[in-house]
């Protein structure tokens, strides 16, 4: 019985085991490469995220705490982990993988090649919000909201990525900018 081969993409090396099948490039982000693979053991496809957290503290914070707040969350609306995977040993583990759902395209690329209708719109705004209560309501905040960070698949469903930007907040806010509107205006009122 052969070994299947290790896949590389863009250059890196992705040592998964013959669990996965079909590696191919999706992107990258500020603190890893993103590619689609065929999940045997789930059977359906799925996102995984390499990030290597050890080369820097900063990193290994933000992963953690990025691991943590996600494996928690669990709505139709927001990216979900369905597993991690790391090296067999702790002398070996330099990188470590993140399984998410897949989803096909995010709202920047959709953007770029149509125009949406109304009912899109207002489909995919409710969606949004539905998923920045849930994120909210667990006092977590999401400090890099953008289109790219909002998944589409081609059923119309929005899951809002959630990456290394998240912040615990607490009911008074540091920064007057991240304070809810309605205290804003008290304040500038007075």
């Amino acid at each position: 019985m052969s070994k299947s081969p290790i896949p590389t993409v863009k250059g890196q090396i992705f040592e998964l085991g013959p669990r996965f099948d079909n590696v191919q490039y999706v992107g990258e982000g500020a603190y890893g490469i993103v590619v689609s693979a065929f999940d045997c053991q789930r059977n359906e496809k799925v996102a995984l995220k390499k990030v290597s957290p050890f080369e820097h503290q900063t990193y290994s914070q933000r992963t953690y705490r990025e691991i943590w707040i996600l494996s928690r969350m669990d709505h139709e609306n927001v990216v979900k982990i369905h597993d991690i995977i790391t090296s067999n040993t702790f002398e070996e583990m330099k990188d470590i993988y993140i399984v998410e759902c897949f989803m096909e395209t995010d709202l920047c690329r959709l953007l770029k090649t149509q125009k949406l209708s109304n009912d899109h719109i207002c489909y995919f705004l409710y969606q949004m919000l539905r998923g920045l209560k849930y994120i909210h309501s667990a006092n977590v905040l999401h400090r890099d909201l953008k289109p790219c960070n909002i998944l589409l698949n081609a059923a119309c469903d929005l899951r809002v990525s959630l990456c290394t930007f998240l912040d615990f907040y607490h009911t008074c806010c540091r920064n007057p900018y991240m304070q809810n509107f309605q205290f804003i205006n008290i304040t500038l009122l007075d």
